[in-house]
């Protein structure tokens, strides 16, 4: 018997990566496989970063993030939901990725079951499996109105030892949102069995009927069974700094200061800085970037709608098309014969859960101009490759 445990002998990495890996970065790949635009994080946001590092901001700080920065997320939530979350629920550990990762060790190991609601992002899969629980994932369905789950049909996936469920509203990499009756009746089902509602809202703000996407946090107690994971890569277009931000419940607060501590040691101190710039003063950069990602929804549905062999349901939030491919056998197949032969990366669809072999996805927050061509390229690939092709 070896030192590692079978969970991480395992492990592999998701297919995004391994489709993106012998090319990226490339430049002369249009790189549709990754959840980012092309466009840089917002000078306001850099200078902030810069004058913390000129300033000589290179410290230890809180484990659960700076005052000021969980000071300015109270206010925003505060601002953009209409409530008043205590200030004690809030924690920056790093990533939002970090977030979840945490969350799920706190609900979850031997003996435990976790539901993922799928579609999914494929390294919350890992994520569960590290903990050393069971886990399973109950299926958005598409229809002819869009893709859609109710809280009824999650709660019939729920198992006697299920204690923590995973959802992503504004779903990557379908686009659904989770209608608030629906979260209302999902969060009572969860505070009467104890189990843990993990929400990963990190696409709160990239919705394209209203400003934000509705929050189970407009819903819940403070104690409540809840930890919303949210963060500033898509809505300030903030990937590479890795910062995003927690909400838990108040009783925890110690656990969360202890935990933080243990992963990380806290979020990068200059990047909070910056964060807390792009809370203050970033909202006309998130209404430029939610126009940006409209207008890129448009084209990819004008462009793939003139194939007959591809299906593409329209997503309500997030910035991912996870159109159908008629006749696909293999999705990992087509990504990587798509890149080799026509230079376009996108994600292969089996990556995000069970029964999304015939998919891909495919984001379409690059500008306008490389997403059109990027996208003819992919039809024209399309229309050539054999059905059933491997």
């Amino acid at each position: 018997m070896g030192p590692f445990r079978n969970e991480i002998e395992a492990l592999e990495q998701n297919g995004i990566t391994g489709v993106a890996a012998p090319r990226w970065p490339d430049p002369k790949v249009i790189p549709l496989w990754f959840g980012e635009g092309d466009v840089s994080t917002p000078a306001f946001i850099r200078d902030a970063a810069k004058r913390a590092l000129d300033d000589g901001d290179t410290f230890y700080v809180n484990t659960r993030g700076r005052l000021e920065l969980r000071s300015a997320i109270k206010r925003y939530l505060d601002r953009i939901y209409g409530i008043d979350v205590h200030p004690d629920r809030i924690t920056v550990p790093g990533s939002a990725m970090l977030g979840v990762t945490i969350a799920a060790q706190m609900a979850l190991g031997p003996g435990r079951h976790g539901l993922i609601v799928s579609p999914h992002w494929p390294n919350i899969e890992a994520v569960f499996r590290v903990t050393g629980a069971r886990f399973s994932c109950v299926r958005q369905r598409e229809t002819e109105g869009g893709w859609t789950l109710s809280a009824a049909e999650i709660i019939a996936a729920v198992e006697a030892d299920t204690r923590c469920i995973y959802i992503n509203s504004p779903s990557n990499p379908t686009g659904w949102v989770m209608a608030q009756d629906e979260q209302r009746t999902l969060l009572d089902f969860c505070r009467s069995r104890g189990i843990l509602l993990l929400a990963d809202e990190v696409y709160h703000r990239t919705i394209y009927d209203g400003d934000v996407a509705p929050s189970f946090l407009t819903l819940a107690d403070d104690d409540d069974p809840l930890i919303v994971v949210n963060g500033f890569s898509k809505a300030w277009a903030m990937t590479g700094w890795r910062i995003g931000w927690m909400v838990c419940p108040k009783r925890l607060v110690v656990q969360l200061a202890a935990l933080a501590e243990c992963f990380n040691t806290g979020a990068t101190v200059f990047a909070q800085t910056a964060a807390i710039a792009a809370l203050e003063s970033g909202e006309a950069f998130v209404a430029e970037l939610r126009e940006q990602y409209r207008q890129g929804r448009r084209i990819t549905q004008e462009i793939l709608g003139r194939e007959p062999r591809i299906r593409l349901t329209p997503p309500v939030g997030a910035f991912y098309a996870f159109p159908h491919v008629e006749g696909l056998a293999s999705s990992r197949h087509f990504a990587e014969a798509l890149l080799a032969s026509r230079d376009v990366g996108v994600a292969p669809g089996y990556t995000f859960g069970p029964d999304n072999e015939s998919h891909i996805r495919l984001c379409f927050a690059q500008s306008h101009a490389r997403l059109a061509d990027g996208l003819t390229r992919l039809i024209e690939f399309a229309r050539a490759y054999p059905p059933r092709g491997r």
